[in-house]
């Protein structure tokens, strides 16, 4: 009999594709993890990992068992959900991935609210990029992600993953004291082409849409600094090395020398809870959603305004 733990952790190292990866959204340490993958290959008699420099990869034989362990774990994810649904009440165990703003400014609140309110749900939180959280919950990895959009680039929703709007979160131009645009009531965004640049690196939401957003406007920013963190743009923004668009939600207090110009149109992302449909009734997941949209109006997210 095959081990239901131990194929949930092959099937995390086949979607994160390193140990480390598939460590972080379970909850376990790394050694934890290739614990039990050495003892489901004593179990099934084969090799699933082989070195490659200094990572791993999944054998052919490996990559057949994780697909098999991706339709065990949805069987066993609508028999807890029937299970919960019985019971009508939020139980047993909720992972949210979300992004680092939202980590930092909204989860919080709402890990908070429902460790109160529902002390037989355990819930885990683990910080994950928009780009890939959609896709994380589509194969099972985690139950509930919070992710979110620019108002030029929706988010898709594949098949079998429904969403929830959260709330809207509104982004300011910041810029360092003295800047030429700072204490002006309202910026456009054409009045921004000789400005030099702060923002996330290449191939994250953010800074895709920043580049979108420009060259729509007419011209090709000039980055200068790229930082994932956006405690460290506020910092590289006080030393007046550029500006910045950056969202409101968990940005925090800004440092001194830092100034928010408000930007005509306002640039608006959109925040939203993903989930599974087949999980769609359990209780956990509607109890999650709803304390999200409680705590978002909370933190100061915007009602939906754009359909």
């Amino acid at each position: 009999m095959l081990d239901l733990a131990r194929l949930r952790a092959l099937h995390a190292v086949s979607v994160h594709g390193s140990v480390a990866g598939a460590a972080a959204a379970l909850g376990y340490t790394p050694s934890a993890v290739s614990q039990q993958i050495t003892k489901l290959e004593r179990e099934t008699r084969t090799t699933l990992l082989e070195r490659r420099g200094r990572g791993v990869a999944l054998t052919e034989e490996a990559l057949h068992l994780a697909d098999a362990a991706q339709q065990l774990l949805a069987i066993v994810e609508r028999a807890e959900t029937s299970l919960e649904e019985r019971r009508g009440l939020p139980t047993g165990r909720l992972s949210i991935g979300a992004f680092a703003s939202a980590a930092r400014g909204l989860l919080p609140g709402v890990l908070a609210g429902l460790d109160r309110d529902h002390p037989a749900l355990d819930v885990r939180m683990t910080e994950v990029d928009p780009h890939l959280s959609v896709d994380l919950v589509a194969k099972g990895v985690i139950d509930l992600a919070v992710a979110h959009d620019w108002d030029i680039a929706p988010l898709p929703a594949p098949e079998g993953v429904a969403q929830a709007v959260i709330g809207d979160d509104h982004c300011d131009l910041l810029v360092p004291e003295g800047h030429r645009l700072a204490g002006r009531d309202a910026v456009r965004r054409e009045e921004l082409a000789k400005e030099r640049w702060i923002c996330q690196p290449p191939g994250t939401v953010c800074h895709d849409w920043l580049v979108r957003t420009l060259r729509a406007a007419g011209y090709e920013p000039d980055i200068r600094h790229q930082a994932e963190e956006n405690h460290t743009q506020l910092a590289l923004l006080a030393a007046g090395l550029g500006v910045a668009m950056i969202p409101r939600l968990g940005r925090g207090q800004l440092p001194p020398g830092v100034v928010a110009v408000p930007l005509d149109p306002v640039p608006v992302r959109r925040l939203y809870a993903l989930w599974r449909t087949e999980a769609a009734r359990r209780p956990a997941i509607t109890a999650a959603v709803s304390a999200l949209r409680a705590h978002g109006a909370a933190v100061g997210l915007a009602p939906p305004v754009r359909p």
